[in-house]
């Protein structure tokens, strides 16, 4: 069983020197990226094979750690085009083992729509990762509205990936615990997922899948929280004036991917919610990096039946992203 991974994060020196040296480029979430966990995202070559090999994943897709480009304004275009440049080649290299998504300066609507489309047509990336806000512009804001607009005539999906809070929400919510517990809150252990999830919700309510129906997003974690508060987030069809229900868009719109969070209960809920086609895996390395085969045992320890297993672990993405193979050929960069 082939098992592809589609959310597994690199970090590349210039962007971690650009984050260092850039005021404001780093969010707080750079100290998260020591030791080992620095070690293996500056890793694309035989280290990470091997760790793939150990925990049983054939295929990466690789993506920039969070908070990608979001802080560096003008200084984003330049990197996001050399970032892609290499993630391109590191495919080139090892093309049976890796597949890429784009990073984009999303803080320049124009650049990053372009961006998108030459790393799509011309490097063979399969979709682009997204980390939520720019700034105080949530994703609902204009300035996403070309990146959304030519994903979807690609036909390629986009990653929103968790992104701190801002400080005023992390003074109000995640304070008082001191600096390592108030990192932690407000990043893995609840603020990110939070975040994530209201930006897709967000772009829900502001019609941006009305404007473009075949628009294709992905959640980690198991949806962010989102999928656990449907219950609830239906209830806005009474005022949101959408086209269709709000259910609508979470069975036609999201995909959904675990993270690396490894719990058979959330897949089923996953699946309750938006159905076996739309749901991906992940391990989300090297943050949830575990040895001992656990990637290939918990896909083949569900209780599902092999036909969805296979959906699980390949197929899904493969149909997923088979107008970005088709539409794109690669070539140097």
């Amino acid at each position: 069983m082939k098992i592809i991974a589609i959310e597994e994060h690199v970090l590349p020196n210039d962007v971690k020197n650009a984050w260092s040296t850039t005021p404001g480029a780093d969010d707080g979430t750079l100290a998260l990226n020591r030791g080992v966990i620095e070690e293996r995202l500056a890793d694309l070559g035989e280290k990470r094979l091997a760790l793939m090999d150990e925990t049983g994943v054939d295929v990466q897709v690789l993506s920039l750690t969070t908070p990608g480009l979001n802080n560096l304004g003008d200084h984003g275009i330049d990197l996001a085009r050399r970032t892609n440049d290499m993630l391109a080649e590191t495919v080139a290299t090892y093309p049976s083992r890796f597949q890429a998504l784009s990073v984009l300066p999303s803080a320049d609507a124009d650049a990053a729509a372009r961006e998108l489309q030459r790393s799509v047509e011309h490097l063979g990336c399969k979709g682009a990762i997204l980390y939520g806000r720019v700034g105080e512009k949530s994703m609902d804001h204009p300035i996403f509205g070309p990146t959304f607009a030519v994903a979807a005539e690609l036909g390629v999906p986009l990653l929103i990936h968790p992104q701190i809070p801002q400080s005023s929400v992390r003074e109000a919510y995640y304070s008082g615990f001191g600096a390592p517990v108030d990192l932690a809150l407000s990043t893995f252990g609840l603020g990110w997922h939070y975040e994530a999830g209201m930006q897709f919700v967000r772009i829900v309510l502001a019609g941006v899948f009305d404007r473009h129906p075949n628009l294709q997003v992905i959640l980690g974690h198991w949806g962010e929280l989102v999928i656990f508060y449907l219950e609830r987030l239906v209830m806005l069809d009474r005022v949101s004036g959408l086209k269709h229900p709000f259910i609508h868009y979470v069975r036609n719109n999201l995909y959904l991917t675990p993270s690396g969070m490894y719990n058979e209960a959330y897949l089923r809920q996953a699946v309750d919610a938006v159905g076996v086609d739309r749901i991906l895996f992940s391990t989300d390395y090297p943050y949830q990096y575990r040895p001992g085969n656990d990637a290939r045992l918990f896909v083949e320890g569900l209780s599902l039946d092999n036909g969805e297993k296979l959906k699980f672990a390949h197929q899904n993405w493969e149909a997923l992203t088979v107008g970005s193979a088709s539409n794109s050929v690669p070539s140097s960069p």
